[in-house]
């Protein structure tokens, strides 16, 4: 996965404060949110060995598409929001996410 992908609070503070040096005004819950699609995409490309699906926000889940534009699956968020599932535990979501990967990955 990429080093560029915050995968914990204190990376989300640090690449949030890196960009305002840059004058971007963003906050920690646009870049988690960024983090999370962008987690999963990674899983997916690894898995596949390319990209070959895609993964966009529906609300508040995750789908999947394939190359054809069909979907895979969604992945939804356990608690309230994707947010708040990597604010209380993003080590607890990244693995979650894995999991799902392999599930949709390994049902085709």
């Amino acid at each position: 996965m990429s080093v560029e992908i915050p995968q914990s609070m204190d990376d989300v503070v640090m690449q949030v404060a890196q960009r305002k040096l840059h004058g971007e005004e963003v906050t920690e819950d646009a870049v988690i949110k960024t983090a999370v699609r962008d987690i999963l995409q990674a899983l997916f490309d690894e898995a596949l060995e390319g990209h070959y699906d895609d993964v966009k926000w529906s609300g508040d889940d995750l789908v999947v598409t394939d190359i054809m534009g069909q979907p895979v699956g969604t992945v939804s968020p356990q608690g309230e929001s994707f947010i708040s599932d990597f604010r209380q535990n993003a080590d607890a979501l990244v693995l979650r996410l894995e999991d799902e990967t392999s599930k949709l990955v390994g049902g085709r």
